[in-house]
């Protein structure tokens, strides 16, 4: 998160309101990692929600306060719609499915046959329901979130930095 945020002044106290966002960034900032990342939130939904309303208000009345990095900034933030293209440097690989017995047993016999194994060979499996999402590779550079992208066709994604930087679980610094 920026504390650079510009001031009239020498010092924060110069401009309480810049001190003020400041302030609040860093407590709605703690507590998002506190809530999304820890599963330990300290104040209820109510409090958060008073604290963000209120930095919200100060950016609305100070709009040279507001920075890209703002917790209002990622929240509800448009999505882009046009996407570039990113490399992966190792590719993204789908995991597979079977949605019955017959699909199964195919799974079965290629795992055999990639394995060089005889047809009668007992194979324990371990299985588990597939639950649908969106994968998405992160990139950090010295602890800063520089891209996110999708999975795309595992070798190359689409370049989505702009969206994830508004999901409040996606840590911008490490």
């Amino acid at each position: 998160m920026s504390d650079q945020i510009p001031l009239w002044g020498d010092s924060a106290t110069d401009n309480p309101a810049a001190a003020r966002v400041v302030q609040l960034r860093k407590e709605l900032e703690r507590h998002n990692y506190l809530y999304y990342v820890l599963d330990e939130p300290a104040i209820s939904d109510a409090e958060y929600d008073r604290l963000f309303r209120e930095l919200e208000g100060l950016e609305r009345e100070h709009p040279e306060l507001v920075t890209p990095d703002s917790p209002t900034q990622r929240v509800g933030a448009q999505p882009a719609t046009e996407f570039g293209a990113v490399r992966h440097r190792v590719p993204m690989l789908s995991l597979g499915n079977a949605f019955g017995h017959e699909e199964f047993v195919e799974f079965d016999g290629r795992v055999k046959r990639v394995l060089g194994l005889e047809a009668d060979v007992d194979i324990e499996y371990v299985c588990e329901l597939k639950i649908d999402g969106l994968s998405i590779s992160l990139t950090y550079v010295d602890g800063v979130l520089v891209t996110g992208a999708t999975r795309g066709n595992g070798v190359e994604g689409e370049d989505i930095t702009s969206n994830v930087r508004t999901i409040r679980a996606v840590p911008l610094h490490l």
